[in-house]
C-alpha cells in the first residue's frame, strides 16, 4: 500500500514478524532496517517489530523506497537473513 508523502512521523508502514526455533541466546533475534533514512524499526512485542516512519516523505524527490529488514540471531556464528520491502510513496496535492 503507498503511504502518503504528507504522513507523519511515526506513521506505521508494515508490520514484520521474526523467528528463531533456538532457545537462550541462540533464539534472541535483532533487527534492523537498511538504509535507516527515512525509516525505523519499533520492537512492538517480542518477534514483533513496526516498519515506521523517521522523517517526513517528499514524492517529488523520492516516489519509492526499496528497504531491507535484516535479522540476526545470538548464536555464534550467528544465523542471518534479510527480506526486502518496496515502499512506494502517494502524491498528495502540495501546490
Amino acid at each position: 500500500v503507498p503511504v502518503p508523502e504528507d504522513a507523519a512521523v511515526g506513521t506505521v508502514v508494515a508490520l514484520l514478524s521474526v523467528s528463531d526455533r533456538d532457545s537462550g541466546a541462540n533464539g534472541r533475534v535483532r533487527c534492523a532496517v537498511w538504509p535507516a533514512a527515512p525509516f525505523g524499526l519499533v520492537a512492538t512485542f517480542e518477534g514483533s517489530y513496526s516498519l515506521v516512519l523517521r522523517e517526513a516523505l517528499d514524492r517529488e524527490r523520492v516516489a519509492e523506497y526499496e528497504v531491507e529488514v535484516r535479522a540476526e540471531d545470538g548464536g555464534a556464528p550467528p544465523l542471518r537473513a534479510s527480506r526486502g520491502l518496496r515502499v512506494p510513496v502517494s502524491d498528495v496535492n502540495d501546490n
